[in-house]
């Protein structure tokens, strides 16, 4: 069995392993652990951690988005204080990315901050989420408003987790990865979409490994999101925007899809490449939940409320070439413009 290790610096750094069999080999220094997963993780995978960590606290959240708001967030903050979680105690979050997300928060805020592992079991929180300290949850008015980057002691992504998986769950993850494509290392592109890229396929260690490897090298120069961490966010303005005017009905991977080919329209009306052809192949692949009829009207109040939004307003991640990201300031008359021409280009795929 190998196991691809990949290093994330920084002031605290850490590594992320790939491979297969590591729920069965995780360990953690502190004795005293609280285990964070969603409900509708396979049972087998508790088991298999809690063996392995003896914690003090289970704690079950609800699955995928229902999980991250402040209610949940209070609610398992007041499970670690009954149980008496030390500060020199860990919390070790489990399952997808909502899931460790949430688990990041908590780690981050109870007693002012305790240590954090994570143990991602879906391929959006491998190649996303898992990886670069950024944690949180929502709120009614949008995506990740609420929250703080607090890195992980370790991460450890099982890819045998990846096979219970149902098959538009995996590619819903695959536009994270795409994305890593579009903004830094274009042979990921080919590789995403290729047959062998699959729960047990010959290209999804590597893949999984080097999806992981481009996030690791841009928090490890960028943790705060400071400068070319928000190239991460490519897709993401209107992805987030699509997940809270639709109430989360459009799952995140899926919003991503949809908003990396806006981003792409955008780069294009502003003289950068023309990817368009690209991002809508993988949608057509990636086959993503239907959107319902929209106009820019009903996700520009969401768009306005972007994290990469300043004084100035908006900033939009766009591309002047493959693998060549920067931020720029689109006109609202372009936005809305280039929105009627992406909201043709998508709902043709159907």
């Amino acid at each position: 069995m190998t196991v691809r290790r990949i290093e994330v610096g920084g002031a605290r750094p850490y590594v992320v392993e790939v491979g297969s069999g590591l729920l069965g080999q995780v360990r953690v220094p502190e004795s005293q652990v609280a285990l964070i997963h969603p409900a509708d993780l396979p049972r087998a995978f508790v088991e298999t951690v809690q063996a392995r960590l003896s914690p003090c606290v289970t704690v079950e959240v609800p699955p995928r988005d229902e999980c991250k708001t402040l209610d949940v967030f209070a609610g398992v903050l007041s499970r670690l204080a009954q149980a008496g979680l030390p500060r020199s105690g860990a919390v070790v979050g489990l399952g997808g990315g909502a899931a460790t997300d949430l688990a990041g928060f908590v780690a981050a805020s109870y007693l002012r901050g305790v240590a954090f592992y994570t143990l991602p079991t879906t391929l959006l929180g491998m190649v996303d989420a898992a990886v670069g300290g950024k944690t949180g949850v929502n709120l009614p008015e949008g995506k990740n408003l609420v929250g703080a980057f607090w890195p992980p002691r370790a991460v450890w992504c099982d890819l045998d987790t990846l096979a219970t998986l149902p098959p538009a769950v995996f590619r819903e993850g695959a536009a994270e990865a795409f994305k890593h494509g579009l903004i830094a290392d274009p042979t990921l592109l080919g590789r995403v979409r290729d047959p062998e890229f699959r729960p047990g396929g010959q290209l999804l260690e590597e893949t999984v490994a080097d999806a992981v490897a481009v996030k690791a090298g841009v928090v490890t120069r960028d943790l705060t999101e400071q400068g070319e961490r928000a190239y991460l966010n490519f897709g993401h303005t209107l992805a987030h925007a699509l997940e809270a005017v639709t109430r989360h009905a459009i799952p995140h991977g899926d919003a991503v899809g949809y908003g990396m080919h806006y981003a792409a329209v955008l780069s294009r009306a502003r003289g950068g490449a023309d990817l368009t052809a690209q991002t809508l192949a993988f949608l057509r692949w990636q086959r993503p939940a239907p959107l319902p009829p929209l106009s820019y009207a009903d996700v520009a109040p969401f768009i306005a409320r972007d994290k990469k939004a300043d004084a100035q307003g908006v900033r939009f991640v766009l591309l002047r070439a493959l693998a060549e990201p920067y931020l720029a300031r689109v006109p609202e008359d372009v936005l809305e413009r280039e929105f009627l021409t992406w909201n043709l280009g998508v709902h043709a795929l159907t």
